[in-house]
């Protein structure tokens, strides 16, 4: 795969931690921990792919504050280091409903990010590592792993509802069941919640 290595990987979330800091670089390291628990417990799964994969899911937000356009700077951001996999990881990080209306916040991208976004989930079918980062972003405090219910309520007080949150959240939801049956446990005793 496509992807940095950890040591590059940890690199990259450092300077970003420098570029800008905040509880999403924490966030970020929750999610590369979560996401290689997981990955160890499964099979077809590289746990250091996955490790680095939830470590950078948010690198976009290295160039500043910002709502979803952080999706597609990530997603720019690793394209540009040859890092595809991981590009196409900031890009779906946010939506296991494949609609960008479905996005929790403010959508500060063009018109025709916004365009490239949607074609781009369109023409994509997801794999497990898409599956498992969306999972882990959406279990991930800065400080430390929480149950996912608890963490998509956080998000909507913080960012809001829309007609799309309870479609969206039945999807986090089957993502949590698909890992479950996976891994064969409760990611939630795995995870030591």
């Amino acid at each position: 795969m496509r992807v940095p290595s950890i040591t590059e990987a940890e690199t990259l979330i450092e300077e970003a931690s420098k570029l800008n800091p905040g509880p999403w670089i924490e966030h970020n390291r929750t999610a590369g921990f979560c996401a290689r628990k997981i990955a160890e417990k499964c099979q077809d799964m590289n746990p250091d792919v996955a490790y680095v994969m939830g470590l950078l899911h948010d690198i976009g937000r290295r160039d500043g504050i910002m709502d979803m356009r952080h999706i597609y700077k990530g997603y720019l951001f690793m394209n540009s280091l040859g890092y595809d996999d991981s590009a196409r990881i900031c890009l779906t990080h946010s939506f296991p409903y494949k609609n960008v209306g479905a996005y929790n916040g403010e959508n500060d991208c063009t018109d025709e990010e916004t365009e490239y976004i949607q074609n781009y989930l369109d023409a994509l079918e997801y794999d497990d590592y898409d599956r498992l980062i969306q999972l882990c972003d959406a279990i991930s405090f800065s400080n430390g792993p929480t149950y996912v219910e608890k963490r998509l309520v956080d998000v909507v007080i913080r960012r809001g509802f829309n007609e799309l949150t309870i479609p969206k959240w039945k999807a986090f939801l089957e993502l949590k069941q698909y890992f479950d049956e996976k891994v064969g446990t409760d990611i939630y005793e795995l995870l030591s919640i």
